[in-house]
């Protein structure tokens, strides 16, 4: 499978493939594909090649030169994005910064916060966690308890939060707090705030996963501080911050996303001929099931892409049709790898995360799909109003 892109275009796509068959060797290359944005698998490596991308200026390729950027039309963003998903890359590390933090400042920051954090973000120097949900506030970030009030030139912060994706990796965290407690509107009187992890009053405790990898973490504040003037946006005004940031959908994202599927959709198709169950109407039926799902996917994406470099909203309805398929077509997946193992699927070759096969692999990672980045539920919700304009 491949894209085409536009004639001029083609020079810095072989410049991409060019750096990443000189790059993506010895360690990397025996890394290839390992770890997500979920899965903190061979960290170590995966620090040493974001420094790889970052010494050559290959992270936040469309942030401004200013900042460490390269200024980078969208187009070429998506060539990089797509390319680095074809070779297979070690997935990045610090992507809650990458892909959502770094944005949200370079739209609602102050120049003092741009000049000071988006340096040491494309420079690997600091890592960052999203300070969001709760336990009583997944998706439902209105509800958030978490307060914070101002003391002085600080901010004291006091509260828990959850779901941390990294967040034991993280020495920065950007944490929405309730800072009006007496509004009547439930979605008014919050703040973002940049809050640094090592101070004695923050503690993180690490979570493990199904997969029993270290994917996430829960945070607790208790009289944790950091300045006045490391609120992104205006103070009471976070809602909009919060919504952005949720809202932005990395255009460039989506094709990997579905170029990985795809490599995962052929990898069940040859363990299916190694377990002699190719032949078996009902797994070919099956295969053929998800190997039109990631066809399916495929040009949904590239009417996404196509929207995404015209300046189009018209991705916005796709974006979210496309999460709602793609977890639960990936769900499907890792069920159908389960079968085709048969009873080997159940039996772990050792013990931890390193024990899992991959088809075990997408199976257990695959439940948290239609929970994160928006339920199954909220997107049918966005999907029914806002694309199909049926009542609440």
């Amino acid at each position: 499978m491949d894209v085409d892109f536009a004639p001029h275009e083609a020079e810095f796509r072989e410049e991409v493939r060019t750096w990443l068959d000189e790059h993506i060797v010895g360690e990397f290359a025996a890394h290839r594909g390992v770890g997500s944005p979920t899965d903190d698998s061979a960290w170590d490596v995966r620090i040493a090649w974001e420094k790889e991308l970052s010494a050559d200026g290959w992270l936040g390729l469309t942030w401004p030169q200013k900042y460490g950027g390269r200024g980078a039309s969208l187009t070429q963003e998506i060539i990089f994005e797509y390319e680095y998903a074809r070779a297979a890359a070690p997935a990045r590390v610090n992507s809650q910064a990458l892909e959502l933090l770094g944005p949200t400042l370079l739209a609602f920051g102050t120049e003092a916060q741009k000049t000071r954090f988006l340096p040491r973000i494309l420079g690997v120097e600091d890592m960052w966690g999203q300070g969001f949900s709760e336990p009583s506030a997944g998706s439902d970030i209105a509800s958030l308890s978490t307060r914070a009030r101002l003391d002085g030139d600080q901010w004291v912060i006091d509260g828990q939060k959850v779901w941390t994706t990294f967040g034991h990796r993280a020495n920065w965290l950007y944490v929405v707090c309730r800072t009006n407690p007496d509004s009547s509107v439930r979605h008014k009187g919050l703040t973002m705030l940049l809050v640094p992890v090592d101070q004695p009053g923050v503690e993180v405790r690490p979570i493990q996963n199904v997969a029993r990898s270290g994917e996430f973490s829960e945070c607790f504040f208790t009289g944790a501080r950091t300045d006045s003037d490391l609120v992104v946006g205006e103070v009471n005004g976070g809602w909009n911050v919060v919504m952005a940031t949720l809202g932005l959908e990395r255009g460039a994202a989506l094709l990997p996303m579905q170029l990985a599927m795809e490599r995962e959709v052929f990898d069940v198709i040859d363990e299916a001929r190694h377990a002699e169950v190719s032949q078996n109407p009902l797994i070919r039926q099956r295969i053929a099931g998800a190997y039109m799902s990631v066809q399916l996917m495929r040009a949904t994406t590239l009417r996404v892409v196509s929207s995404l470099v015209r300046g189009g909203h018209e991705a916005d309805a796709a974006a979210a049709i496309s999460k709602l398929f793609a977890s639960t077509e990936h769900q499907k997946l890792g069920e159908l790898a389960m079968d085709v193992q048969g009873s080997r699927a159940h039996i772990m070759s050792a013990v931890g995360p390193e024990g899992l096969s991959a088809a075990q692999r997408i199976f257990l990672l695959s439940r948290a799909e239609s929970i994160y980045g928006g339920t199954s539920e909220i997107q049918r919700n966005i999907i029914a109003e806002r694309v199909l304009g049926l009542p609440k």
